[in-house]
C-alpha cells in the first residue's frame, strides 16, 4: 500500500521538478494530485509515463490525504496549508512561511533526520532556503567531528532561483544584447543580470543584510547547531541552473583537509570531485539535474588555526527545493507513516 499525495504548484518550476523526482525515485504512490491556481487550472504536467491534469488549489478536499508538497509561495502557503493540515494530511512546504516558526520543524534529511517526529505540532514541516540546504549537507559531518565556531559564505546564485521569470529574464536579456532594438530592460532583478553579477537577493534589513543572506544565518542555527555563527554574502549569476557558494570554515578542533576528504566523501548526499588539475571540480553545469550536493576545492586555510576552504555546489531545483522536499516525504513515511 502506497501514499496518496498532492503536490500543489504544480506547474511551477519547482512543482514539475517535484513530480519529476517523486516519479524518478519510484516514491509509493497510490494516488496523486497535481494542485495550482484556476488560471492554470487544467494544464498537463508529467508524472513518470502518465500526464495528470491540474485540479484548482482553491477548491480541493485533502480529506483522506497523506502528504502535499507544496510550492506555491508563503501568501498562497498561508491560506491552503493550515486547510490541509487540518484535513490530517501532512504538508512539507518549500516557501519560507513556516521556517522560524520554533513548533515547525526545519529539516535537511542528512542533517537533522529525527526533527522529523516534530511535524505532529502542526502538521506541517518547512523546507530550507536553497542556498542552505546544501550548505547544511557539507557543514554537519565536519560539525560533527571538529565543531564549527564560524562560516564566511559567499554564494553565486543562479536565475532559476527568482522562478520562471529569472529564467526568462536571463534569456532575453543575453538575446538583446546582440539584437539592436531588441533590449530588454531589468524587470525582475534589481539590475541587469545578463554577463553581469549582482550582489543583492531578496530584500535589504535594517542592518545592511540582505533577507536571503539573514535566511543562511537563522536556518543554519535551526537545522545544525544555534552556536555556529554564519555570515553571508548571496549574489545573484548569469547561470540558468545550479548555485555554487565558496565556504570558509573555522573549526573548535584541527581539522586536516585529506581527513575533511575522507569525511565528506563518506557522507550522504555528498559527491566530491577534488582533484588538483584542470577540470578536477565541479561547476553548476555539471550538477545540473543530479541529486547529489558536490564538493571541491578542499583546502586548508593558513590565516586561521583551524581553517578549511571548500567550493559547494548543487541544482537548486533539486536539492535546494524538490529533492529535499521529496526526501522529507520519504523520511515521513519511513519513519512515521509507514505505508509505502
Amino acid at each position: 500500500m502506497g501514499y496518496r499525495v498532492v503536490v500543489a504548484g504544480a506547474t511551477g518550476n519547482v512543482g514539475r521538478e517535484m513530480l519529476n523526482i517523486l516519479a524518478e525515485r519510484q516514491f509509493p504512490v497510490d494516488e496523486i494530485a497535481a494542485l495550482a491556481s484556476r488560471k492554470s487550472l487544467g494544464t498537463e504536467v508529467s508524472f513518470g509515463d502518465t500526464t495528470l491534469k491540474t485540479q484548482d488549489l482553491d477548491t480541493f478536499d485533502f480529506e483522506g490525504w497523506d502528504m502535499a508538497l507544496f510550492a506555491v509561495g508563503s501568501t498562497a502557503t498561508k491560506t491552503y496549508a493550515p486547510k490541509a493540515a487540518a484535513a490530517g494530511c501532512v504538508v512539507i512546504d518549500n516557501s519560507s512561511l513556516y521556517r522560524y516558526e520554533p513548533d515547525i520543524p526545519l529539516i535537511v534529511p542528512e542533517c537533522n533526520p529525527d526533527a522529523i517526529m516534530n511535524y505532529r505540532n502542526r502538521n506541517i514541516i518547512a523546507n530550507p532556503n536553497c542556498s542552505t540546504a546544501q550548505m547544511v549537507v557539507a557543514l554537519k559531518p565536519l560539525h560533527d567531528r571538529a565543531r564549527i565556531k564560524r562560516v564566511v559564505v559567499s554564494t553565486y546564485q543562479s536565475v532559476s532561483g527568482a522562478g520562471k521569470e529569472g529564467i526568462d529574464e536571463l534569456w532575453n536579456q543575453t538575446k538583446g544584447m546582440y539584437v539592436p532594438g531588441q533590449e530588454v530592460e531589468p524587470s525582475k532583478f534589481q539590475a541587469q543580470i545578463a554577463f553581469n553579477v549582482i550582489p543583492h537577493i531578496d530584500v535589504f534589513m535594517e542592518d545592511g543584510t540582505t533577507k536571503e543572506e539573514w535566511k543562511m544565518v537563522a536556518e543554519t542555527k535551526k537545522i545544525v547547531d544555534t552556536s555556529i555563527k554564519v555570515t553571508a554574502t548571496c549574489v545573484r549569476v548569469p547561470v540558468f541552473v545550479g548555485h555554487a557558494e565558496s565556504i570558509n570554515i573555522e573549526f573548535e578542533d584541527f581539522l586536516d583537509e585529506d581527513e575533511a576528504r575522507d569525511i565528506l566523501r563518506e557522507s550522504p548526499g555528498i559527491m566530491v570531485v577534488d582533484k588538483r588539475e584542470d577540470g578536477g571540480y565541479v561547476t553548476p553545469i555539471e550538477c545540473v539535474g543530479e541529486f547529489a550536493t558536490y564538493i571541491s576545492r578542499i583546502r586548508q586555510d593558513s590565516t586561521i588555526e583551524n581553517g578549511l576552504n571548500i567550493w559547494c555546489v548543487s541544482d537548486n531545483l533539486r536539492k535546494g527545493a524538490a529533492l529535499n522536499a521529496v526526501q522529507i516525504a520519504e523520511l515521513l513515511g519511513n519513519r512515521v507513516l509507514k505505508k509505502g
